[in-house]
């Protein structure tokens, strides 16, 4: 009984390690357009951000739901040592991706790293495909989504503001960016954290603390902190990376995104889908840069981008797979 408290103890840490991380992973998600183009000073920017991701995260736990039950066939199939081990593969991806300022999916690190932990511990049988299948149709369509909206909405905004003189533009849509950056937040808040929401369920479910799976308050509150204080340490290497090296950003082109981005990811919450707000808001920038031309867009760095969402699941199954054999060595 006292290792089964001191495992599902570890499981909640180590999920409130991986939102503080997410958090600054994910902060360049929210405020990277609106500090590229100088509409926002940093530190403020990163300060709205911390506020509204965690005013974000208490929305609501459909995305929680879908994470924590539908990747695994049976709460009961999965120990504490499995999610111990899938958090720690998530974490390690998601560090080595900041280190290189690479911007990566969270989600699609969390998602792998349980497969591969849940592989190599109890067999295929432990996983529900169909809810798998669900949630990568949901993670690869949702940048695809992102390229076509972003485009047309900046087609829509050219239309309508395409007579006035650049300075105005420029002044106008500035402003404007702080309310775009704002609903960028809260809206990354709202489906990031509720992943690690899943997590601390499941083990509460798991170690036989809850009976069904229905997210505590306790566990949406302490998300949330962790993810905003994260946010509050911010993103900087990959801030470059979004604000500036995919498509040189102007104000209305950065609210577009901001706006598009926002729309996508909240769509998706709703609908309690887990989708990457890394990979959103990048495919937003992409067709917002392609609505003004093709070539605008650097498509070498978006290249370097989807190379690595392609192998972040792949990577993540292996480093869970490995991570459970170290954790069973600590716990035999």
């Amino acid at each position: 009984m006292l290792e089964l408290q001191y495992l599902i103890f570890t499981v909640i840490v180590l999920a409130l390690i991986f939102d503080f991380i997410n958090g600054f992973h994910d902060t360049a998600n929210a405020i990277a357009t609106s500090v590229s183009t100088r509409a926002i000073h940093p530190s403020h920017a990163i300060i709205m951000a911390a506020v509204l991701n965690f005013a974000g995260a208490m929305y609501s736990t459909g995305v929680a739901k879908t994470i924590g039950a539908d990747i695994v066939s049976s709460a009961q199939m999965v120990d504490e040592k499995i999610i111990i081990a899938a958090i720690t593969g998530a974490i390690i991806w998601n560090i080595a991706t900041w280190w290189f300022a690479v911007p990566s999916s969270s989600s699609h690190a969390l998602v792998g790293g349980i497969i591969g932990a849940v592989l190599v511990s109890v067999g295929s049988s432990g996983l529900n495909f169909v809810g798998i299948g669900k949630i990568v149709v949901s993670l690869i369509a949702s940048p695809v989504v992102a390229i076509g909206t972003g485009c047309l909405v900046m087609l829509l905004l050219f239309r309508i503001f395409g007579e006035m003189s650049p300075s105005v533009i420029n002044d106008k849509f500035r402003k404007m960016q702080l309310v775009s950056a704002a609903t960028m937040a809260f809206s990354h808040g709202s489906n990031d954290a509720q992943k690690s929401m899943g997590i601390m369920t499941l083990a509460l479910l798991s170690g036989g603390y809850i009976d069904v799976f229905e997210v505590p308050f306790y566990v949406k509150i302490l998300a949330a902190t962790a993810m905003a204080c994260g946010t509050a340490i911010g993103g900087w290497r990959i801030i470059k990376t979004i604000g500036g090296k995919i498509f040189k950003l102007e104000p209305i082109s950065g609210f577009a995104a901001d706006l598009n981005s926002s729309i996508v990811i909240f769509s998706a919450t709703l609908l309690h889908l887990p989708v990457s707000t890394t990979h959103v808001v990048s495919g937003s920038i992409m067709g917002v840069g392609t609505a003004k031309r093709v070539n605008a867009v650097r498509w070498g760095v978006a290249q370097q981008m989807v190379l690595a969402w392609v192998l972040t699941i792949p990577c993540t199954a292996v480093m869970g797979a490995l991570a459970y054999h170290g954790v069973m060595m600590i716990f035999p």
